[in-house]
């Protein structure tokens, strides 16, 4: 079995390479690099923003968290929408008027050098191990199938896997990544089906029962209005989508790194529309697909493992067939491979154009964007091999906590510097966004202690609305004029 699982990730990677050749071997500039030209259909963005979304994480977390969670999730999902609209009418205006490389570059235009440095390095600092989360799960899973039993160590396959993405990214980066993303989010999606087919064949239900079989589960919970103390409250929930999306989209390099490859604005507002829609019977279809896996297992007499995140990789690999575990291979690869290359293009756009200064003359430094891909690559293996050091139930609940204190300072000086017309003393800004997340964190302990109170990720509303807060204590007399 091991055997077919590595031919199909070798030609897939195949695919992906000669992809990588196509794009890449007529236009190598650090301007297809960074934006890919400014020249893509909105369309081809927004399939592509949906694989890279949705990552290995959540192609295995997802299913696996109904157990614990129902399909609560969905709530935060209905959140999610709302959130991409906010985006694409308030933030993408924005950074299409003042024709941004960086989105970080506007902090620097509306308070001055140190708070862009330090939306830059927050921004630096959240990615790298969000996207190295998603990423470690992937590896484990290919470790614990194929690896383990060839008697390869894991540090050996982590450094393979992000080679192989330094391959094809290094020379074209959004170029190239904007194309293999389309290739990879249609791969997540046919595998996502078949298992879905497969997994209802076992249990001897057609597709026209699936829904009557979610909807009978004691799993099918999505709305939760009646306790206001747990994390799965409707408005704690949709609340959290809501600013999730603002600040892991519209406040993310990495996202709107591929909007701003669209032609204009309004073409980048349409593939934001789209793709945000498009999520929303994404998940729902990953949540049916951990309530049809409860159903096989109950109806099997399987006991599930402990940790939600290994319930689809164990049914997969023992109970399920070769053809629900190729095609899960494909999937989680497909999801990880989305996300993790344009997370590195992100982070060698945000390092050389707001850490080194390389501006709009990026053409005359094109060997330094090139090491410093191969450096962040470098890091990203460090950091996989962390947190493979520890355990985690759960990861991409891990990501978004980390997330909520991570990109609360951004938050906070993006809503100042629109919705406040006045400057700040600039030295001040770093301490401000240390300050709270430290802050934040008491807030959660302090009400977890005293009224056993369960903060979600809603704390990246108090996150963001100290940092705001904060601001306003350092604000000058002088007025700006807000860049809207």
């Amino acid at each position: 079995m091991g055997n077919y699982i590595l031919a199909i990730v070798a030609v897939y990677l195949g695919v992906i390479l000669f992809i990588s050749y196509l794009s890449g071997r007529k236009n190598s500039t650090n301007e297809a690099f960074f934006l890919a030209n400014r020249s893509t259909p909105w369309y081809i963005v927004a399939i592509g923003m949906l694989g890279d979304s949705i990552s290995g994480v959540t192609f295995v977390s997802v299913p696996g968290m109904v157990r614990d969670f129902d399909m609560t999730y969905m709530q935060l999902v209905f959140g999610f929408f709302v959130g991409y609209i906010v985006v694409a009418y308030v933030l993408l205006p924005l950074y299409y008027r003042l024709n941004l490389v960086s989105i970080y570059t506007y902090l620097e235009q509306r308070f001055g050098y140190c708070s862009y440095k330090t939306g830059a390095s927050f921004f630096i600092l959240s990615k790298i191990v969000g996207a190295a989360a998603k990423l470690y799960l992937v590896i484990l899973i290919l470790q614990s199938l194929v690896f383990d039993q060839m008697g390869i160590p894991f540090t050996v396959t982590a450094v393979a896997v992000v080679f192989v993405i330094w391959v094809y990214t290094f020379r074209n980066g959004m170029g190239t990544i904007i194309w293999t993303d389309v290739l990879q989010t249609v791969s997540l999606l046919v595998a996502l089906g078949l298992i879905i087919w497969q997994v209802a064949s076992h249990i001897n239900i057609g597709w026209a029962d699936v829904m009557e079989t979610v909807r009978q589960s004691g799993h099918s919970r999505i709305f939760v209005f009646d306790d206001w103390h747990s994390r799965q409250n409707f408005f704690k929930q949709f609340l959290s989508g809501v600013f999730i999306v603002i600040v892991m989209t519209g406040l993310d390099q990495n996202m709107m790194q591929k909007n701003l490859t669209c032609r204009n604005l309004k073409e980048a507002r349409k593939n934001m529309l789209t793709y945000g829609f498009g999520f929303i019977p994404m998940n729902f279809l990953f949540l049916t697909l951990g309530i049809l896996l409860l159903t096989f297992a109950s109806r099997s007499g399987i006991t599930l493992p402990a940790a939600s995140d290994n319930i689809l990789p164990m049914l997969a690999s023992k109970y399920l067939g070769t053809p629900v575990l190729l095609c899960f291979t494909v999937g989680v690869v497909a999801a990880a491979f989305s996300n993790a290359d344009s997370a590195l293009t992100s982070l060698t756009t945000s390092f050389c154009v707001d850490i080194l200064g390389m501006g709009h003359n990026v053409e005359k430094a094109k060997h330094t964007r090139t090491f410093v891909h191969s450096a962040i690559c470098a890091v990203f293996i460090l950091v996989i091999l962390f947190i493979n050091g520890m355990q985690q139930t759960n990861v991409l609940n891990t990501i978004y906590v980390a997330v909520s204190y991570t990109y609360g300072p951004l938050l906070g000086l993006f809503s100042f510097g629109l919705f406040c017309n006045r400057s700040v003393k600039d030295r001040l800004v770093p301490y401000i966004c240390i300050l709270a997340p430290l802050l934040s964190y008491i807030l959660e302990w302090g009400l977890k202690t005293a009224l056993n109170y369960q903060v979600g990720y809603e704390i990246l509303l108090f996150n963001g609305a100290v940092t705001f807060a904060g601001l306003w204590l350092i604000r000058t007399a002088d007025y700006y004029k807000a860049l809207r």
